[in-house]
């Protein structure tokens, strides 16, 4: 990949599409991770008005660490750049106390946490009229679709969506985004625990995009044997449980002769 070209063609797509659509500035969440590192120092490079916003909900302190860190580094480089940091901790608990108690409710609760950072960064950004960048990745967005539906998949517009991660590290590199982050496992961080994406999934991202581009090639599980066989069985199951997330809203199709 051509790294420099790369960010440059990110920076000005970021810059036309908030010229075209009159919008005045970003809003990113800063999670602590490479992805979102990624985006908001590309939106920073805009030198439009971007505001970083971390958003804890029992969030484990390493993670914690990492954003504030990285949001310092912008603040220091990019005079465009604002953040807040909106403990959300509370809000989320009292939630749960209002809902009924379910012996199996964990990963719908992970999935609340994502909706509720969704819906304060649209506060935020409708307070500016600014738009909600997404943070997601190819492998997460069109792969194995490894985000929360109206959550962190509930943003305006995707700048590295197009991008493997293993691209996504090295726009990391030349943005100049800490070791720390760079070498920090990939987390979606909605448990509250310090269990990995690939915990989560069953593959690292290196083995999914092998296995998103053999699956592209038309190539299926049974022509492989062993680890292999067993991550693209992984990535085409994800695929195709997960396809509601990656295709438009289905509309029901009213006959013309039934209006």
């Amino acid at each position: 990949m051509k790294v420099e070209k790369v960010k440059n063609h990110i920076v000005a797509w970021l810059k036309n599409y908030a010229e075209i659509t009159h919008v005045k500035g970003f809003v990113i969440g800063i999670s602590g991770g490479v992805d979102s590192a990624v985006v908001s120092t590309l939106c920073a490079e805009t030198t439009l008005p971007t505001l970083c916003i971390e958003l804890p909900i029992h969030q484990a302190q390493n993670q914690v660490d990492r954003a504030k860190n990285h949001i310092a580094f912008l603040e220091k480089k990019y005079t465009n750049v604002s953040s807040l940091c909106i403990d959300l901790t509370s809000v989320f608990d009292q939630f749960t106390k209002q809902i009924p108690p379910h012996n199996d409710n964990q990963l719908a609760l992970a999935n609340t946490r994502a909706r509720l950072r969704m819906t304060t960064l649209y506060y935020f950004a409708g307070l500016q009229g600014f738009i909600v960048v997404g943070t997601g990745n190819k492998i997460e967005d069109f792969g194995v679709g490894f985000f929360t539906k109206y959550g962190d998949g509930g943003v305006d517009i995707s700048p590295i969506a197009d991008l493997m991660k293993s691209e996504v590290y090295e726009l990391a590199e030349v943005l100049g985004i800490s070791v720390d982050i760079r070498k920090a496992k990939p987390t979606d961080g909605l448990f509250g625990d310090d269990r990995s994406d690939e915990d989560q999934l069953g593959a690292t991202y290196d083995e999914f995009e092998w296995a998103m581009l053999e699956t592209e090639k038309g190539n299926n599980p049974e022509d492989y044997s062993g680890r292999k066989k067993e991550v693209l069985t992984i990535y085409q199951r994800l695929n195709k449980i997960n396809r509601h997330k990656m295709i438009p809203i289905p509309i029901c199709k009213i006959p013309s002769e039934l209006k």
